[in-house]
């Protein structure tokens, strides 16, 4: 039985123990109790996939729509009202608190209980191998879900303290104390490492099957055999909790740490946040390592390798994932009207003037060559393969798309479903996928929760911060280097002339930033980036009119920000119930 079957079984754990609803009020009692756990390894590891259920990471939030990278023609849309002014400790699509506080309560209760728990009753050493998987996974996914909690609420108070949230390692129950304050941000992140000591303690480095009793870790070597092993460590079970995933969760960690919006607050350096990103890079070979299709591992160019994959593995870009799944949803949410597409999440101008031109050089250099009157000739790769701009071909008969005005249906605010821009997203979409009503069909998808990319992009800041351009710690390699294979690979030319005339650490940290917005758009980065480097977050939201081949920007939509949202709220209603927890300073 794979994870995803597993997951049924949580249709009966939705109000079991306490405090798994809501953090500060217990849930309703079930009819099976904490006794039957013992005795039912299924029903006990329902504790530990309510953890990974509850994952946000499962899914793309396209919050990207709340910042300066994107609108949406979805007038219900959660983060358009957040991020034109309805944004309060009331209304925060953003929160991570009940989701995240109710995952910590079943991984506490399970690594609670876990040693009493008959994982196995026949195999040799099964049920200790199985109990240590089960702490690791636990640990590991207690620290996701804790910065993940960081991200969303951590922040300062009015007198200038720097807190994260409760930290919870036993689980609550009617008796306990629920009117917890908030520990240091800095205390959630040594919690958070402590976590993940832990989980890389138990868990293998990746889920494969071994061949022979060599390969058997020293801690179970001549406890169990082959079969046993592989069966509790083996391949079967890609796609759970790994040490190469904790280690990349740790580097999430401290570049998060490390960034101005909290570094004041805490001990995490920016070598510490290089270090732990270079940790999961010298895996796969450092910079040599980069997947030459790391830029569009979704497409239909990559099909063959989305629909060869076998069960659990991973493509060289993805570090983990997503089960995969047959759908057409994010196409049906995001074609233009003629392919028969809802065209819901619109690239905004500012996006599409962040990319440099083929040459390298952003378009407001003079060496770019820019053309302003023909504005999308030879630009950088990346902006054809993310952004359908106007006369892009698009859809499985590679259709035109025309966003100048009175062309078509996909013409700026032509009908409901048109783009507010003048772009329609192209990034993560198979183009195989036919919305035709006449011949519709669906095709294999799945999400990237941690690609490789993100893991370069932050070893490629953090180490700029640490040590300039050019050092590279003892790791081999340096900014420069991975910024100019990540150029290399989107096709800019070469030699890169505009690399090469960066020096200082400032005009690094620039094209950094700008590198990792191209190559992270639209997958929930822009957001929690903007405010952990403490840039605008106010920056209006721009379009192009196309009339006649004339060219007209305008700003489509304000952004309605104050500056205490570089940190969110904590929930309005836990203020309430607790009033040992500060709020954020503005909230």
């Amino acid at each position: 039985m794979n994870m995803k079957k597993k997951l049924i079984i949580l249709l009966a754990m939705a109000l079991v123990f306490s405090g798994c609803q809501d953090f500060l009020s217990p849930a309703d009692e079930n009819n099976r109790g904490l006794d039957d756990i013992y005795g039912d390894a299924a029903f006990a590891e329902g504790l530990l996939l309510n953890g990974y259920v509850r994952l946000p990471s499962g899914s793309y939030s396209f919050n990207d729509v709340a910042t300066d990278d994107a609108v949406t023609n979805d007038g219900n849309n959660q983060y358009l009202s957040m991020a034109t002014g309805q944004w309060s400790a009331m209304n925060n699509p953003m929160e991570e608190w009940s989701s995240g506080f109710a995952a910590i309560q079943y991984l506490n209760r399970i690594l609670k209980e876990t040693d009493k728990v008959d994982w196995a009753t026949t195999g040799e050493y099964t049920k200790e191998m199985f109990n240590d998987r089960t702490k690791g996974e636990a640990y590991g996914l207690r620290a996701l879900f804790m910065y993940y909690l960081l991200q969303a609420h951590g922040g300062w108070t009015s007198d200038g303290r720097l807190l994260g949230v409760p930290i919870l390692t036993e689980p609550l129950d009617a008796k306990s104390d629920f009117n917890l304050p908030r520990n240091t941000f800095e205390e959630c992140v040594q919690q958070i490492y402590k976590d993940l000591d832990q989980a890389e303690k138990y868990l293998p480095l990746d889920f494969e099957d071994i061949n022979s009793t060599s390969e058997i870790p020293d801690k179970y070597a001549g406890k169990t055999n082959v079969s046993d092993y592989n069966r509790v460590f083996g391949a079967y079970n890609r796609q759970r909790l790994t040490a190469r995933i904790v280690k990349a969760i740790r580097a999430r960690v401290s570049i998060l740490a490390a960034s101005p919006a909290f570094n004041q607050g805490t001990t995490v350096k920016w070598s510490d946040a290089a270090d732990d990103a270079a940790k999961v890079l010298d895996l796969i070979g450092g910079v040599s390592g980069m997947a030459s299709n790391g830029g569009s591992w979704y497409a239909k160019s990559n099909s063959g390798e989305i629909d060869g994959l076998s069960a659990g593995a991973n493509p060289a870009e993805v570090l983990w994932r997503t089960n995969v799944s047959d759908e057409n949803t994010l196409e049906s949410d995001n074609y233009p009207p003629s392919l028969y597409g809802e065209g819901r999440v619109n690239p905004t101008q500012n996006l599409v003037n962040a990319f440099p031109m083929a040459n390298g050089y952003p378009i407001t250099d003079a060496a770019s060559g820019y053309d302003p009157n023909n504005p999308y000739a030879n630009r950088d790769p990346r902006l054809n393969k993310y952004v359908v701009v106007n006369g892009s071909s698009e859809g499985p008969g590679g259709s035109t798309v025309y966003t100048e005005v009175g062309k078509t249906d996909d013409g700026l605010d032509a009908i409901s479903t048109s783009t507010r821009t003048g772009y329609y997203m192209r990034k993560l979409l198979r183009e195989d996928v036919n919305l035709d009503p006449v011949n519709t069909n669906t095709q294999k998808h799945y999400v990237a929760r941690i690609r490789y990319t993100e893991i370069f992009l932050d070893y490629a800041e953090a180490a700029n911060e640490a040590w300039g351009p050019d050092g590279e710690g003892t790791h081999g390699y340096s900014a420069r280097d991975v910024i100019a294979a990540l150029r290399e690979r989107a096709g800019i030319s070469q030699p890169d002339d505009y690399l090469a005339s960066i020096s200082t650490k400032e005009d690094m940290r620039k094209l950094i930033h700008n590198e990792r917005r191209l190559e992270l758009c639209f997958e929930g980065f822009r957001f929690w980036d903007l405010r952990r480097w403490k840039e605008s977050i106010t920056d209006p939201a721009q379009g192009v009119r196309i009339t006649n081949g004339n060219f007209q920007f305008s700003t489509v939509e304000k952004r309605q920000y104050s500056d205490y949202m570089y940190y969110g709220p904590i929930p309005y209603n836990e203020i309430l119930k607790a009033n040992n927890l500060e709020q954020n300073a503005g909230w």
